[in-house]
């Protein structure tokens, strides 16, 4: 969907960087993606938190629209903001209504993405998925 910003000689500094676009709460997202165990939410990413990344990039969703993913449209909740993702990767959500989504700070994206039944989908297509909650 854009120019993707991710370059192979980029450090793990720069991508957060680059994706946040100076956005604090965006950098707190990215790093929680980094840190947290991805990989134990959603085993079958292959490149955990920075494959989560580099689909945003993918996506053109950077700084503010990230924070919005997450903190508003997402309730902070990792796991959510990670099984929406994975909606649109596994084709049951449209990316262009997730980026419409992201954009909008007034908090309407809210109204446009149905997380929890997303969130129910991607459980049913990758029964690995948050397997701890169960």
């Amino acid at each position: 969907m854009s120019n993707q910003r991710i370059q192979l000689n980029d450090t793990t500094m720069s991508v957060v960087a680059k994706m946040s676009e100076g956005n604090f709460g965006a950098m707190g997202v990215l790093v929680n993606m980094l840190k947290k165990d991805t990989e134990a939410i959603d085993p079958d990413n292959l490149m955990g938190g920075l494959g989560v990344i580099l689909y945003l990039d993918a996506l053109g969703i950077y700084g503010t629209d990230i924070y919005v993913l997450h903190n508003d449209i997402c309730d902070s909740n990792l796991v959510k903001t990670l099984a929406v993702l994975r909606a649109t990767q596994l084709g049951i959500f449209s990316a262009m209504v997730l980026n419409d989504a992201c954009h909008r700070q007034d908090g309407s994206g809210k109204n446009l993405i149905p997380v929890d039944e997303l969130y129910l989908k991607v459980k049913e297509h990758l029964p690995r998925f948050d397997e701890q909650k169960g």
